[in-house]
């Protein structure tokens, strides 16, 4: 299925000077992956995408929580490994939008293990 989203959607809600292309494209394989025959309207599979891609952007991109001027302080917020989509605000939302649980689920399924002899 075509990308439901733009770069100029994601930079809506995220300020960013990446080009999120590449975060679009994952966020819409993964929607349609999982979502696309959930019975989801095209409208809310259109939202989860775009935050899903901000999502991405956002880990490949961390956002400033903290400028301290006097010292020239900067706090980046880096999503942390483990943590799916929990690591970002964009993340979040996409999980309160997604009545599924799908794409939580997919997204913190643990590898599978395996055995070298």
């Amino acid at each position: 299925m075509a990308q439901r989203v733009t770069d100029l959607d994601v930079k809506a809600i995220l300020d960013t000077e990446v080009n999120t292309q590449p975060f679009i494209t994952a966020a819409s394989l993964l929607v349609d992956h999982h979502l696309l025959s959930a019975g989801l309207s095209a409208a809310l599979l259109k939202e989860i995408e775009r935050w899903l891609a901000a999502h991405f952007t956002a880990v490949r991109d961390p956002r400033f929580t903290q400028i301290k001027t006097e010292q020239d302080a900067f706090v980046y917020s880096h999503g942390k490994m483990g943590q799916g989509l929990m690591s970002t605000m964009y993340g979040q939302q996409v999980i309160a939008m997604d009545p599924t649980g799908l794409l939580v689920q997919a997204t913190t399924q643990q590898p599978a293990s395996f055995r070298v002899d």
